[in-house]
Order: structure tokens, then sequence, then C-alpha cells
């Protein structure tokens, strides 16, 4: 069956698979592969598991996971081992992509955001476009991060042609690709760490490439998060005698100048070398803020969420308990907040920062396989973002981001990939699983 990139990224940006809701778009990919030729494998991600991990909240039930499904595709090449789990030592590299996406505004949007606009070169969506080089495909989920996916299901048959057609150098034991579509990505990775910690396939993974929307420079760092919510409280009063009441606005405020202040001593003291490029490398927003309760009444309550970044390197423990030292000396110069301590708590998940070595072979790979594409040679960058990596990172699976499209299309109104892009993607993660599986004789055996 020949594969249509372009109608399967289309199809699928067709689904609006927000959160909880990816489970039809789950069934759509596996049904596809499986006319492909992949070996199919379907899970769910499970509360219990997810429950005792750092970075989701205690409180997970089966309600929080409902939905949450996630399908990966196994392509057994060149006489792959079928022994299993123990002592098999065929070399396995996983395509990773998320099928979650975020919600999208419609009125923000100059068309529907789930139903996908080919524009430029292209005479539409699905077979019938053209390949114009200034085709455009516009959709939720276009960058981030569809067409990353349907490059991977792309690269994983062009390595098996390339395989059956005797251009790759296989060792004895063969090639195992698996191709990932994974849930719950934008909130914490529900399908990957629920993959990462119980393994849903009957063998081990030696290396995977996630292909989020990367420019096709290959990420070997991406950043963590802490997500906490401030809670203040102060004394309400009417605004003709306002006066008589403690405005907490001007309290958030001053915590607020303290947690800048502190990302940009953050950013002269916490360096890495990786992060060097950007204006703020760990940055501190705090995305929302909801104080008072009428107009005329001075605000007494305040609830702020901040996002604040976490280096490869530093633990979200360690950030957490930087910002709380410098939100008790906030508190230490203020009677009023001496006597009613504003909480600072972790809310929703936590993303602990990930990082691999630049020499790691999947590394060498990757950047082998952009000079086998016609590519430049590409220096490893650093992301400034959390990314699924993490979760196979720390389950002893090195991983590297490399994909198409860019990260300010990303959670954008009227989201747009060059397609272009994404078969250059295609070639380039390609041309990499064939460098990992020609140097994995020489990598340690497992």
């Amino acid at each position: 069956m020949d594969f249509d990139m372009r109608g399967f990224a289309a199809d699928l940006c067709g689904f609006a698979s927000t959160a909880g809701e990816e489970a039809a778009a789950a069934d759509f990919v596996e049904e596809r592969l499986g006319d492909l030729g992949f070996e199919t494998y379907a899970w769910d991600a499970d509360a219990d598991l997810l429950a005792g991990h750092p970075s989701f909240p205690d409180d997970l039930d089966e309600a929080d996971v409902t939905g949450r499904r996630s399908v990966g595709g196994v392509l057994e090449l060149g006489g792959a081992s079928e022994n299993g789990v123990d002592g098999d030592p065929t070399p396995t590299v996983v395509l990773n992509g998320h099928i979650d996406v975020v919600p999208a505004e419609p009125a923000e949007w100059s068309s529907d955001p789930f139903e996908p606009e080919w524009g430029g070169g292209g005479d539409g969506g699905g077979a019938d476009g053209g390949d114009g080089g200034d085709e455009t495909l516009t959709a939720r989920g276009a960058a981030d991060m569809k067409s990353g996916v349907a490059a991977c299901v792309g690269a994983a048959l062009d390595v098996r042609e390339s395989v059956a057609a005797g251009e790759v150098d296989l060792p004895e034991s063969g090639l195992r690709v698996v191709v990932e579509a994974v849930a719950g990505e934008e909130d914490g990775g529900y399908g990957a760490a629920t993959a990462a910690l119980a393994n849903p396939y009957p063998f081990e993974r030696d290396a995977a490439i996630v292909a989020e929307p990367t420019e096709l420079r290959p990420v070997i760092a991406t950043e963590g998060s802490l997500m906490a919510r401030l809670e203040l409280s102060g004394r309400s009063a009417h605004a003709a005698t306002r006066w008589r009441g403690e405005d907490v606005l001007p309290r958030f405020e001053a915590i607020r100048e303290a947690f800048m202040d502190l990302e940009t001593e953050r950013g002269e003291s916490v360096t890495h070398p990786l992060y060097a490029e950007f204006p703020v490398p760990w940055p501190v927003v705090c995305g929302r803020v909801e104080a008072g309760s009428w107009a005329s009444t001075v605000p007494a309550t305040l609830a702020a969420e901040f996002r604040i970044g976490v280096a490869p390197g530093e633990t979200v423990d360690e950030v957490e308990a930087a910002f709380r030292a410098r939100l008790d000396e906030v508190v230490a110069e203020d009677p009023w907040l001496r006597e009613r301590p504003p909480t600072f708590e972790r809310f929703s998940v936590q993303f602990e920062a990930s990082e691999v070595a630049v020499d790691e072979p999947v590394v060498e790979a990757a950047r082998a396989g952009f000079v086998d594409a016609g590519l430049p040679d590409p220096e490893p960058t650093g992301a400034t973002y959390g990314a699924d990596s993490r979760h196979y990172v720390a389950a002893g699976i090195p991983t590297v981001l490399l994909g198409p499209g860019t990260v300010a299309e990303a959670h954008y109104p009227d989201e747009t990939i060059a397609w272009e892009e994404v078969e250059r993607g295609r070639e380039a993660i390609a041309a990499a699983v064939g460098r990992f599986a020609e140097g994995y004789s020489d990598a340690p055996a497992k």
C-alpha cells in the first residue's frame, strides 16, 4: 500500500484531539499503520502508574485518563529477532510524535482550525494536491506535531524500502523501527510516561527520535518547568474608603517583581552552553491571575499561576526551593504578609529537565543523517520547552528531538507548516535511523 503522507497528515489534523479526546485519532493511526504493514500495539494511560510519577498529581483517577489512548506500530526488518526482551540483540529505534493538540479559539483563526487547508503550491489536501515547493498546511496541530507524526511514518517506510533494496548495512540481528503516536504530551506526557514506565512492547528500546518542531535541528536538552499557584489574602473594604482595606494587588506585584528579579539572576548564574543563544534561558511567566470580587471593593483575594523554567542539571525541587526562599524575603518585609503568609503550591503537571550527551549514538546518527539527506551538519542545541523525550531519557532510552516546523507556530492561530520541510524531515529521520543501525555493531551490547 502506497503511503500518501500529505493525506495522512491532513486527515490526522482533522481530529480535534484535545486533552482527553485522543482516542479517535489514535484509532485512525492504528488502522493506517496496520494497512501499511506495521504490527500495532495500543495502550491507555494508567492512572495508578502515573499517580506515583513525580510529574503527575498524586490524586489522579480513571476519569483523568479516560480517552488518553496511544498507539505504536512496529516494523521488523532484515531478519530482526523475535526473541523478546531477554537477550534480544536487535537494535530498536522509536520514532515518536504526539497526537494531542492544544485548544483553538476559532475567532482567532481565518478558517476552521480542524478543517485542514493547503496553501501555496498545492491544489488542496489529500492525494490530489500538488507538490509545490511553497506548499503549506494550516490546521491546529499542523506544526505541533501531526506533520511530525506523518514524517515518522514516512521515514519508517523509507527505511523498510532501503533495507529491502540492500542499501542499509544492518547488523546480523536486523533492525526494529517503532512509530509511536502518543496522547497527552501537552499536559505532561500521559502516553509517553506510561510507555516509559510500563513497556507496551515485547522487546527493549535502544534509542528514540521525537519529531517535535525543531526546525530540523537536533535538540539534546529540554528545559523543565515548575507549575505553582500563589494565593494571597487581604481585607476587603468599600472603594470609597479603600484605606480601610488591605489590597492584595500591590503585594502581588512585589512578589512578581521579586520573581522576575530572580529570573534575571538565574539567567546569569545558572549557565549551560546550549542555552547561551536565548535572551531569557529560564523564563518565568505568570500566565493567569484572578483577584477580587467586585469593581467597587478592595480586592482581598488573589490566585496567580506561574510557570518557572528549570535548567538541565537542575531539579524541580531545587528551583521550587529557590523561589520559595525569594517569596519568604518579600513576606518578611511586609507586616500584613508576615501575619497572613501566602501559599505557594504546585498544581497540574511538573516537567523535569532532560539532557543526553552529544556523543550518544542516536545524536551522532541524527547529525550524520542530515549530511546523508543533503543538509548541513547541524550543531545540537537546547530548547526552552519540555517534551516527551524526558520520559524516555529517564527510562534509560537516549532520545533526541528532531522534526520539521518551528515552535513559533505551536499553539498559534492559523498554525502552519511548510510541506517541503516535512519532506526533508522524513528524509533526515530515515537517514538517521539507517545510520544508527549501521553503527550499532560499535555500540555496547545489550
